[in-house]
């Protein structure tokens, strides 16, 4: 069986600097890799690529909206039109009846003037007649 092994304090810090040593010339190795750089402009363009393509949609979404607003705005104007002219017209049709009634008014007075006026002209011949 294999002891345990008790390292120094001594020995466990250098183990540490050899690994940040190491971990430091990986990551130098990685950072000065031509072919990272080009991945990395790769990703910048598909990045740039996707939000063009984003900005696009949303522009043509904003674009239909406001076509869809300009129709029913269109629409709503043409409905507005169309019950202001019934209402319009209701109106002209009750102002055609007032007249119309006040004519029929007018006629019935003048004919019922007209009787008065013939009952007191008999009324008058009869009186003449008897004297």
């Amino acid at each position: 069986m294999s002891r345990f092994k008790e390292t120094s304090l001594v020995d466990r810090q250098g183990a540490a600097a050899t690994a940040k040593k190491a971990a430091l010339e990986k990551h130098r190795a990685m950072a000065s890799d031509p072919e990272l750089a080009q991945r990395q402009a790769a990703r910048q363009a598909a990045s740039v690529a996707r939000y063009a393509r984003a900005a696009e949609r949303k522009a043509a979404r904003l674009a239909s909206e406001a076509r869809a607003a300009a129709e029913k705005a269109a629409e709503e104007a043409a409905r507005e039109e169309a019950r202001q002219a019934a209402l319009r017209a209701e109106a002209a049709a009750r102002e055609a009846e007032a007249v119309e009634k006040a004519a029929r008014d007018l006629a019935l007075e003048a004919e019922k003037q007209a009787a008065r006026d013939a009952r007191y002209a008999a009324r008058k011949e009869r009186k003449r007649k008897a004297r």
